[in-house]
């Protein structure tokens, strides 16, 4: 449930447009750096002969990314920190945070999100300019930092706890916690996202989102969510969402050694 933006701020916006710039900057530079061979193979298509089509050129191919580099995406994160905190802890509860969530479910959201299957005009500028290999060292580095603890609404904790553990078996709703885990830390191979310690603003505006109809895409597993979420009476999504917020791993204090 993560990197969905509920608003705009000139600063991030600016912070974009700033990076499209910096990139098309460093894309007229590379072309301007480049030998000049054009001209022998404009010529070599006029010499064609009459009624014959010029052959396409090759496709360029993206080589295959690489295991991300948590120290390189910190750079490449820096713009994400307006919204997402430098460390991937969020300041502002309507955005979501990053810190903790597995490289391939961040990787997976950028690319939606370039490819126009999820939709947020904000997310859509940032994504852009990524290669895929960006998109990987940006997920290492967020996926390196720790999430902070959240705390949940005592009020809401009994309903939010049976709804994440339990679930609803009469209404077909399945416990959070088979697909997101017993702390709550995701299923990173099959891309299911942390939601520990997240805020549960956040959390509510994405399952009401789902809710009344939206969805992050068209294969089956972005359909998941969206069944479930419509399951969910009002009441329910507040309960899980202030749930997950508190939801964190207990710290292991050593005692102090006695002299």
């Amino acid at each position: 449930m993560s990197f969905r933006s509920a608003g705009f701020r000139p600063a991030v916006v600016g912070s974009a447009i700033a990076l499209v710039f910096a990139l098309s900057a460093s894309a007229v530079t590379a072309q301007d750096a480049q030998p000049k061979t054009a001209a022998p193979a404009a010529a070599a298509t006029s010499a064609a002969p009459a009624g014959t089509a010029p052959a396409a050129a090759p496709a360029v191919a993206e080589a295959p990314a690489k295991p991300g580099d948590a120290a390189a995406g910190q750079a490449k994160a820096a713009v994400c920190g307006a919204c997402h905190g430098m460390d991937g802890n969020s300041s502002d509860a309507q955005y979501p945070k990053l810190a903790g969530q597995s490289e391939r479910y961040i990787v997976r959201q950028l690319t939606d999100f370039k490819a126009g299957k999820r939709q947020n005009p904000i997310m859509l500028g940032m994504a852009t300019p990524l290669s895929t290999q960006d998109m990987h060292d940006v997920g290492a580095y967020f996926a390196s930092k720790t999430p902070l603890p959240g705390v949940a609404d005592q009020a809401l904790v009994e309903k939010g706890q049976t709804l994440f553990r339990q679930g609803d078996p009469k209404r077909g709703i399945p416990a959070c916690m088979a697909c997101h885990s017993m702390d709550g830390r995701g299923n990173p191979g099959a891309m299911y996202p942390q939601l520990t310690s997240q805020h549960a603003q956040y959390v509510q505006a994405t399952l009401k989102a789902w809710h009344d109809g939206t969805t992050w895409g068209d294969d089956a597993q972005s359909q998941i969510m969206p069944a479930i979420a419509k399951k969910l009476s009002t009441d329910d999504i507040s309960a899980v969402s202030s749930y997950v917020e508190g939801l964190h791993s207990a710290e292991t204090t050593q005692p102090a050694a006695t002299p």
